[in-house]
């Protein structure tokens, strides 16, 4: 965002008239695309005058980087939480449901004189939530969480990669990547595949050479995955 200035974000959205005392707290998710795993967010408070070169977007950086900047955020961080939504909360739930839930969660567990998130999400939680898109980029602390709810979930995505490896999570980290999507049509479902994405592939199976004829009912899928939900002998 052109001419974008924290002091001037924190002073407008959130009515003070000395900002550098202020705890912001940062909030972002990562996961809300996946097919499989949890949804997973992270809420951070950072202390004044908190600087690392690699503080930005989490989707912008290395593995190696977001593992070294999560280490440092969770030594220095003056606030920081976790929060995970499960798959069975997602099927049951919903997706649209569960990326509210995750931050109302995170307010609850965070102390701070403000919250902000990422993105246009209208949350109804214990204090006033604001939302700016792009704010991954923008804002430091926004830009924290990124960092630790991803460095998170990957490390979540390779363990439950050892109960099913032949989706091959512990590269895709649970994302439709064309491997993870021929592993579910080939294997079937595991219960940490969210099923409104499951279905979506099935209507997409064009995309994988399918034609409509050999569309394998979701039902199929998941009596397959049922049996190799461990993995490969």
């Amino acid at each position: 965002m052109p001419g974008f200035r924290l002091s001037a974000y924190i002073t407008a959205t959130f009515g003070v008239e000395d900002w550098r005392g202020f705890r912001l707290c940062g909030m972002d998710e990562v996961g809300k695309g996946a097919f499989a795993g949890p949804l997973v967010a992270a809420a951070v408070v950072l202390p004044r005058g908190f600087r690392h070169p690699w503080l930005r977007d989490s989707k912008k950086l290395t593995a190696h980087q977001r593992e070294v900047v999560a280490e440092e955020v969770h030594r220095r961080a003056v606030g920081c939480a976790i929060s995970e939504i499960s798959t069975d909360d997602i099927n049951r739930h919903g997706l649209g449901w569960a990326n509210v839930e995750v931050f109302r969660r995170l307010v609850s567990e965070v102390t701070a004189d403000g919250y902000c998130c990422d993105g246009r999400l209208r949350i109804d939680a214990a204090h006033p939530v604001h939302c700016l898109v792009g704010g991954d980029d923008l804002v430091p602390s926004i830009s924290a969480a990124s960092i630790v709810a991803k460095v998170h979930r990957d490390a979540l995505m390779r363990r439950l990669h050892l109960d099913a490896p032949v989706y091959g999570w512990a590269s895709n980290k649970g994302y439709g990547a064309p491997v993870h999507r021929a592993a579910i049509l080939s294997h079937g479902v595991h219960p940490e595949h969210r099923r409104v994405f499951i279905e979506n592939l099935l209507q997409l199976q064009l995309d994988l050479g399918f034609d409509a004829e050999g569309t394998v009912p979701l039902a199929e899928l998941e009596a397959a995955g049922a049996a190799t939900a461990g993995g490969p002998n």
